[in-house]
């Protein structure tokens, strides 16, 4: 629900800015959202012995140094709506945005054993071409029987098992024979 929320906030401010404001505002509600992380802060931003007024000047003047009105505004508007909560959804949101403009993308590729670097660069650039992108990968080593390549921005997950590529040529075999 919060994400749906924070699409509309978002969609609004992209009409009414432009690409650097906005990977202003990202980077500004990136670290807004990490105080969300802290249990007093919550605790704070959910009583109801606080008032609104006060939750406002908090998040006010944590935002004040970038001297940005639409900050400013949004945070209003969404302390109006007792929607305080969802800036982490709302910079999340605006991280894939960013994201999906700027076509630069981080992915993982996990395996069980060591890939090598021209390996690396050369499923990067695959995948780069084949979605018109930048994909930059990034090599964990995990307990993964084969390789598994995930670009979670763009809802691409790859995987090659060992065992399931095993048993498919068996199944091959016992089928031709």
């Amino acid at each position: 629900m919060e994400e749906l929320i924070a699409k509309r906030y978002i969609k609004a401010l992209k009409n009414s800015s432009d690409i650097k404001s906005m990977a202003n505002m990202t980077i500004i509600f990136k670290t807004l959202s990490e105080s969300f992380q802290d249990t007093k802060f919550i605790q704070v931003m959910n009583s109801t012995d606080v008032s609104n007024e006060q939750k406002l000047e908090i998040l006010l003047a944590s935002v004040k140094s970038v001297k940005s009105e639409t900050v400013d505004s949004l945070i209003k508007l969404l302390v109006e709506n007792d929607r305080i909560n969802i800036i982490p959804a709302l910079a999340e949101g605006m991280r894939k945005d960013a994201t999906n403009t700027s076509k630069v993308y981080n992915g993982v590729v996990y395996s069980d054993t060591d890939i090598d670097k021209k390996i690396m660069k050369d499923l990067s650039s695959g995948l780069s071409k084949k979605f018109d992108s930048n994909i930059s990968l990034k090599f964990i080593k995990d307990n993964f029987d084969g390789i598994k390549v995930n670009v979670e921005d763009l809802g691409i997950e790859i995987n090659f098992s060992k065992s399931r590529i095993n048993s498919q040529i068996i199944e091959h075999i016992a089928k031709a024979i």
